[in-house]
């Protein structure tokens, strides 16, 4: 008998119970050999096997043949391939390079049939050993179809491009939301969108450490899911606060351009709170926080008052006595109290700089303008009506003097001075 004529046993496994013993079979008799395990599950493929049960055999196998692909990398199976015969390092990344480019042309065709986390795990072995380009998209097309299931752990996977300066493959992780996105309705619920939404938010926040991260690429990942993928946009107002604080030297103009990346309406209140009193953000995305808190507290007293009048009086003509308020209830009154305090002390500060500036700019510029047209501030028209009337004296003796008779003025002025001193002497 050949080796490919196995038993039927061997080739059922209608249930999940006989998988250990699916792992026995294969620990004893395929793990050293690559094309007899080819072979076998090309066996199995034509028995009519589901899909999964295929896909936990290719995973236990390649876990035992490479711990690199196990999700535990310290725990080394007995024929690994760094525990085989002493060969140089070349030959041993060209074995790995060969291991998986077999494993994806094994792979299932069926979605799910294999877990997203190992995907992303042969993927950075395959990055690291240089694998052609063919298999390489073909694990990140199978990857961005269950993308929802991946774990930020998984998805960090390092550079190992010469040309790329950061410290992980964004530029993967770009092309993997791009694709997820890119795919039709039918097949990615909207769970799964807001699943990769935080899963991209995290991301973020992690890679947005690294000083060597541009602009752009940060951009292009934070704006590769449509708006509607994130209920709230605090995940990635923290990403941006954390790209600002590892990069300090970002222009104004680009803190603008990275703020349009967020909803200030999907903020939560503790997450625009914090907004309005950072620095590191532009005026412009501050003013736009304070305007939209300021719209949901007027929605919120319009609701209270419209839910309040719908009310009716009762038989007496006596409003029915008010219900007690629950502590839940008393503590979120107190809260927007004291946001609206903080608020007006804040818009009352702003006023007075506002008012300080414009003194200044009178106080300079007096007698170029007319400050009547200006529609200056009730606080300073006494101020204002000064200057008006030194400008109204001027522009009428400019009009009658001619500039003889200022000069002849000016003579009379300084040869009266002495004789007014000797008078007083």
């Amino acid at each position: 008998m050949s080796k490919l004529a196995l038993p039927d046993s061997s080739l059922t496994f209608p249930g999940k119970s006989n998988q250990s013993t699916a792992g026995c079979w294969f620990d004893d008799a395929c793990i050293l050999d690559m094309d007899y395990f080819v072979k076998t599950i090309s066996g199995i493929k034509s028995k009519g096997v589901r899909a999964d049960l295929i896909g936990s055999i290719i995973v236990h196998y390649a876990s035992k043949w490479l711990p690199d692909l196990s999700s535990d990398a310290a725990e080394k199976g007995p024929a690994s391939l760094e525990e085989s015969s002493p060969e140089s390092v070349t030959a041993s990344w060209m074995k790995k390079r060969f291991f998986v480019e077999t494993l994806v042309g094994i792979l299932p065709p069926e979605r799910d049939s294999i877990p997203c986390n190992f995907l992303l795990r042969l993927l950075r072995t395959a990055n690291m050993v240089g694998v052609e380009p063919s298999y390489r998209a073909e694990v990140e097309k199978r990857i961005s179809w269950q993308l929802d299931q991946a774990s930020l752990k998984e998805l960090m996977i390092p550079s190992f491009s010469h040309t790329c300066g950061t410290l992980l493959d964004v530029e993967l992780v770009i092309r993997l939301v791009k694709r997820f996105a890119g795919l039709d309705e039918g097949t990615r619920s909207g769970i799964a969108v807001v699943k990769v939404a935080k899963l991209v938010d995290c991301y973020l926040a992690e890679a947005a450490l690294d000083t060597n991260l541009s602009l752009d690429e940060f951009i292009a990942l934070g704006a590769a899911l449509p708006s509607h993928a994130r209920a709230m946009d605090d995940g990635l107002y923290r990403a941006i606060d954390t790209y600002l604080k590892a990069h300090p030297g970002v222009s104004k103009q680009d803190r603008k351009v990275l703020c349009r990346l967020i909803d200030c309406r999907k903020l939560s209140p503790e997450a625009s709170l914090h907004a309005a009193q950072n620095e590191r953000l532009p005026v412009r995305a501050v003013i736009q926080v304070l305007f939209s808190e300021q719209t949901k507290l007027n929605r919120h007293v319009d609701w209270s008052g419209s839910f309040s009048g719908m009310r009716s009086p009762n038989a007496a003509g006596h409003e029915p006595p008010a219900r007690c308020l629950s502590k839940r209830e008393i503590n979120a009154q107190q809260m927007e109290i004291k946001k609206l305090k903080e608020e007006l002390l804040r818009v009352q500060s702003q006023c007075l700089a506002m008012q300080m500036q414009m003194e200044k700019l009178m106080d300079k510029k007096k007698g170029f303008f007319r400050w009547r047209k200006l529609g200056i501030m009730p606080s300073l028209k006494s101020s204002v009506s000064v200057f008006e009337r030194i400008e109204e004296d001027r522009e009428a003796n400019f009009g009658t003097q001619t500039p003889t008779d200022i000069k002849a003025k000016l003579v009379r002025g300084r040869t009266t001075l002495p004789k007014w001193r000797k008078t007083m002497s």
